[in-house]
């Protein structure tokens, strides 16, 4: 689906439904140098099962016009005014890794609005490593090199996934290699800079999906933080990585299942 915000095309996908506000409205929200389309299968899940789910593609990124946002406040005020361009009052917010933070954000800007946090490969804190920066804004595709490597844990990088004939480690260094320039760079700088995290009160229910083997945002942290939120639901996922989505489907489809209501 294409439609305009802020005068620029933006494209979400509904997982084969149209946008219904009268049902529960799931906002997936993807990671650094990613798109909607890490989201088809849990978006899917959704709309065929009594929900409205909306992939959004963030600005520089898939199908949607840029440039890219230089914050994660930026993203989140976006995403309501995304919301606002499909009349949708109240929404459930699911954020992968960058998307995690911005749905946080989103949370803490308008929390009369937010029906619950799904938060999947989370940390409060994403600090990225100078050189991986540096690579980023050079366009040097060892920036995508290192986040493939990096974000898969242990079986992701030999294969035997749920989903049969996916090879993960291709498939997730292809999804970022495809990212505009500029856009992969604009996202890891945002989120080595965001540090509001501490600052949100949330009464709205938060389940985080995490791996134990993740090593772009470690469990530790991740747990910590959710802990102190009043209502929690926080799910390991035994020798996982960051890229859930792609490693643990069927654990994601019924998180899903569970919390979108």
């Amino acid at each position: 689906m294409i439609f305009d915000v802020d005068g620029r095309k933006v494209f979400a996908a509904t997982g084969g439904q149209s946008v219904r506000a009268d049902r529960p409205v799931a906002v997936f929200l993807h990671g650094a140098g990613m798109d909607h389309s890490v989201w088809t299968l849990p978006g899917r899940y959704v709309a065929h099962h009594g929900g409205t789910a909306l992939a959004l593609d963030l600005p520089g990124h898939g199908k949607s016009e840029g440039p890219a946002l230089g914050s994660i406040a930026e993203m989140a005020a976006w995403a309501w005014r995304a919301l606002d361009a499909q009349k949708i009052g109240r929404a459930f917010f699911v954020g992968h890794s960058m998307g995690a933070l911005v749905s946080l954000e989103a949370a803490r800007a308008q929390p009369d609005r937010t029906a619950g946090l799904m938060l999947v490969g989370f940390s409060p804190k994403m600090p990225v490593h100078p050189d991986l920066l540096d690579a980023a804004k050079r366009n040097d595709p060892k920036a995508a090199e290192l986040i493939a490597s990096w974000g898969f844990g242990p079986a992701g990088q030999v294969g035997g996934n749920q989903t049969p004939g996916l090879a993960m480690l291709p498939l997730g260094l292809r999804l970022i290699q495809r990212a505009p320039a500029g856009s992969l760079h604009a996202d890891l700088a945002a989120c080595d800079a965001y540090r509001d995290a501490e600052s949100v009160s949330l009464a709205a229910p938060v389940l985080l999906l995490q791996g134990t083997a993740d090593r772009m945002t470690p469990a530790k942290g991740a747990k910590a933080f959710v802990e102190k939120l009043p209502k929690t639901d926080i799910r390991m996922l035994p020798g996982i990585g960051h890229m859930v989505m792609a490693e643990a489907p069927d654990d994601v489809t019924a998180a899903l299942r569970d919390f979108i209501r």
